[in-house]
């Protein structure tokens, strides 16, 4: 499967207030720590921040080790990759879930605050290009189509149609279009902008542009809001990640990279024909794992249960890239 290789994990629970959870130690003794099965000496705090992509299964990790152990008080956020790495960076969380490797000027905020790090791929996700489950009119999009539907040169597209100005192949439906897709800070966003886009901007307006990578189309930090706009207008447009596309009344398009039309399916992301695939990651503070053993163990933890990528309609990594990603762990903690 050629998708970015090695990126690293992350920890616990997802959360219904301002999104951010604490599992906070419950004072149990240490017969009902030993009774779960955990490690009743285990102590202390873990902060994550980052991928709302990602932490569903950070979230599935952080219930079972919380059960586990106790002793240790567990945050868990999803604002973006974006975000995640700017708290990562100031030295302010333990973890960083990321549906994206880190940038280059990302490096850079972490190299001035003497932040080091293990970088880890957990699972593999698909982007899922979506539309309202009423919309009949669509079934298949090229990359030249998306392009010419959210593209830098899309601004003054209103209907399917319009497309077909700038740079679409199909035959687009003559209905008004609103977009409901992730903001700047998600790195959802990043990878659509990579994976179909960026080919075709260059090709189009030159290597050297730098202005914006999409039309201005107002961008939610939310994927269940994306969801709700979608679900809320027949001939509504965006893209999510493939679980929460898949567990959501939405319907997911076809995507033709080149080599004909293609479903996001667990199959078609595993065996590489689908066209919008990508690899997810954790990074790990060296830094915070220096008198921190929950941190050690509870990356431990998440590495040593794939299953749970899968409860979470995620893909697990082939055997290679998996071997790769512990021996990257075991190197960093030897």
């Amino acid at each position: 499967m050629k998708l970015t290789p090695l990126g690293r994990w992350t920890t616990l629970l997802a959360v219904p207030l301002a999104g951010a959870l604490l599992l906070g130690a419950c004072g149990g003794d240490d017969d009902d720590a030993s009774g779960s099965g955990g490690d009743s000496e285990l102590s202390g705090e873990i902060l994550v921040s980052g991928s709302s992509t990602v932490e569903p299964i950070t979230s599935l990790v952080g219930e079972s080790f919380f059960e586990e152990n106790p002793g240790v008080d567990v945050v868990v956020e999803g604002p973006g990759t974006g975000d995640g790495f700017k708290k990562f960076c100031a030295g302010e969380t333990d973890i960083s879930d990321a549906s994206r490797q880190i940038k280059d000027e990302e490096i850079a905020l972490c190299e001035e605050a003497g932040i080091e790090y293990v970088e880890i791929p957990v699972a593999y996700d698909a982007i899922s290009v979506i539309t309202s489950s009423n919309n009949d009119a669509v079934e298949c999009l090229t990359f030249e189509d998306q392009y010419g539907l959210v593209g830098p040169e899309s601004n003054d597209v209103g209907t399917w149609a319009d497309a077909k100005e700038i740079t679409a192949t199909s035959d687009l439906p003559d209905a008004p279009i609103e977009i409901f897709a992730p903001g700047e800070e998600s790195g959802t966003f990043d990878s659509y902008v990579e994976l179909v886009l960026e080919d075709l901007t260059a090709e189009r307006l030159g290597e050297d542009y730098d202005g914006p990578p999409t039309r201005d189309y107002g961008g939610l930090a939310d994927d269940n809001q994306i969801i709700a706009g979608i679900q809320s207008m027949d001939s509504s447009y965006g893209w999510v990640g493939f679980a929460f596309a898949d567990q959501a009344d939405v319907k997911s398009l076809e995507v033709d990279g080149g080599d004909g039309c293609v479903a996001p399916s667990a199959a078609t992301v595993e065996d590489g024909t689908y066209p919008i695939s990508r690899t997810l990651y954790i990074y790990v503070s060296k830094n915070k794992l220096e008198g921190n053993d929950a941190l050690a163990a509870f990356v431990d933890f998440y590495l040593d249960n794939p299953d749970f990528v899968t409860e979470a309609d995620y893909i697990n990594l082939d055997e290679a890239t998996a071997d790769e990603a512990r021996t990257a762990w075991d190197e960093a903690t030897a």
